[in-house]
């Protein structure tokens, strides 16, 4: 572009002194396109635009208060007279803004505040560092050559680290699966998660109003949430759910269910607890497609605290802003790429298709389409749709312009399912390393730990000290179904991490340099 400017600044330079001049000043004047960062015109549009109702409201503002500075007495005695005319149109006007206010107040809905929320952090004796995962997935005599080569690539190329967690039965050779030992881990995990909570928030248990719990794979009976009721002791009256068998994108739907029973029963404490259990749920055989979870899930676990309490607003983190569920169930393809299922020799475990990534692309731009009108700035929803009024009206070939989510976000906690998911978010949606950088080094650290790993991610932000008041976090978690679903929270804050973070012992090695 610039060699093209040349040739047409020499080509003008005849014999005419006069143009010959004229083109040695335009030399000396600054390239637009060197000079000029165009993500910053970009921004100035953004701010013209959205900013635009305040910039044509002024100078009428102005003008008014001039004509009132110039008011005299007589002039306020008129307009008193004039209103005094109209006194029965200035009482109905009253009435109708005083009812309309009282049914604004009154229906409103209310703010969902997050006080607190806690991570699991598994002991040291539970890692698994990739000598000792292949040593034991040999010794287990379950899987032949190919099989274990198989797993071998796909633990080198999953983003995850030497420091991640399996539970206790995964330790013996052979495992010791069993109900017991499932029961276990589950209780390892959500206790640990909840007894952090409780303690850093000084939250009693019996204030605890609606409960609500998720695990895809272990749905025992008495239920997970049954579990916690006895656990803790909770009171006889609590609304308690539990979600199977919806995937990773579950820790979504859980705050969305807790946010509408905040909304109808008020003044109370609303946990949420995400995790996945992965002891029943290993499996032994070879298939391939079959094989990719034993590499990638691993333990981990959250709980979240939330309150419709208006005097908890100062002490919470962050307030609900909203919450977008896409679901494609209806669709055969998107409905089986994520199936649980018996092999040819009937051992059970979760296939993953080979059309999950194109699935999630189309999952992502459904949700995506639905949150873009309520989060984008105005500046971004117009050029949005002049791109698509042009391609549809003139041009079919014209690229369909993405909207910029950076002015929508400061931060971004893309559920942790893999370094394909994470590296195809950050392609479509043109993120930085740094907008990501929680997503991949929460896979570093503690692999796929399911619907929780949005929020390692997010103490993971925390930690490092990057939370801001007024800053919003874009939290969206793909799951069996397929689901896409996505979570928007406003930091009310400037936020600092919470006692025992499951980052608090390892922050300062991160980030790391990956290398597959």
């Amino acid at each position: 572009m610039d060699g093209a400017g040349e040739s047409r600044l020499g080509g003008d330079g005849g014999g005419d002194g006069s143009v010959g001049v004229q083109i040695r000043q335009t030399r000396m004047l600054p390239d637009f396109l060197q000079s000029v960062n165009l993500k910053y015109v970009k921004l100035g549009y953004h701010y013209l635009i959205s900013n635009l109702l305040t910039l044509c409201l002024f100078p009428l503002a102005v003008v008014i208060s001039v004509e009132a500075s110039q008011m005299n007495p007589d002039d306020l005695k008129q307009l008193w007279i004039h209103l005094q005319y109209n006194l029965v149109s200035i009482i109905i006007c009253s009435a109708i803004l005083v009812f309309g206010l009282t049914v604004y107040v009154t229906t409103r809905p209310r703010p969902v505040y997050l006080v607190d929320f806690s991570c699991y952090l598994p002991p040291d004796h539970l890692k698994a560092p990739y000598a000792r995962f292949m040593e034991h997935s040999r010794l287990t005599g379950d899987f032949d050559d190919s099989a274990l080569e198989f797993q071998r690539k796909i633990l080198e190329r999953s983003g995850l680290g030497e420091d991640t967690y399996v539970p206790e039965a995964m330790h013996y050779v052979p495992p010791r699966i069993s109900m017991a030992a499932a029961r276990e881990e589950a209780e390892q995990v959500m206790f640990g998660a909840l007894d952090n909570l409780f303690a850093n928030t000084n939250v009693k248990p019996k204030d605890i109003g609606i409960l609500v719990v998720n695990c895809s794979l272990f749905n025992p009976t008495p239920s997970l949430s049954a579990m916690i009721v006895n656990k803790y002791k909770l009171r006889g009256n609590i609304r308690s759910y539990n979600l199977g068998g919806m995937g990773c994108s579950a820790g979504v739907i859980a705050v969305d269910l807790a946010k509408d029973m905040l909304l109808v029963h008020r003044n109370t404490y609303a946990v949420v607890v995400s995790t996945e259990n992965i002891t029943q749920n290993w499996y032994f055989g070879n298939k391939k497609s079959m094989l990719i979870p034993n590499c990638l899930f691993r333990v981990g676990g959250s709980a979240v605290l939330l309150s419709n309490k208006s005097r908890d607003k100062r002490r919470s983190k962050y307030r609900l802003v909203h919450v977008v569920r896409t679901h494609r169930g209806a669709d055969d393809k998107a409905f089986r790429c994520v199936y649980q299922e018996q092999d040819d020799t009937g051992r059970t475990g979760v296939s993953l298709s080979k059309d999950l990534m194109a699935i999630a692309g189309e999952t992502l731009k459904t949700n995506i389409t639905t949150l873009g009108p309520l989060v984008l700035p105005i500046s971004e929803q117009i050029l949005f749709f002049m791109t698509l009024v042009v391609k549809k009206l003139f041009n079919g070939k014209v690229k369909p312009y993405i909207p910029d989510f950076k002015l929508a976000f400061e931060h971004f906690c893309i559920h942790a399912g893999g370094r394909a998911v994470i590296d195809e978010l950050e392609k479509n949606l043109q993120l930085s390393p740094v907008h990501v950088e929680a997503s991949r080094m929460t896979l570093h650290r503690f692999g796929n730990t399911s619907s929780s790993s949005i929020w390692y991610e997010l103490a993971y932000i925390e930690a490092k000290g990057r939370m801001r008041r007024g800053n919003r976090v874009w939290q969206i978690a793909f799951g069996s179904g397929f689901k896409c679903n996505s979570a928007i929270w406003e930091a009310l804050r400037h936020v600092k991490p919470s006692n025992n973070s499951p980052w608090e012992d390892c922050i300062d090695k991160y980030p790391v340099t990956l290398s597959y």
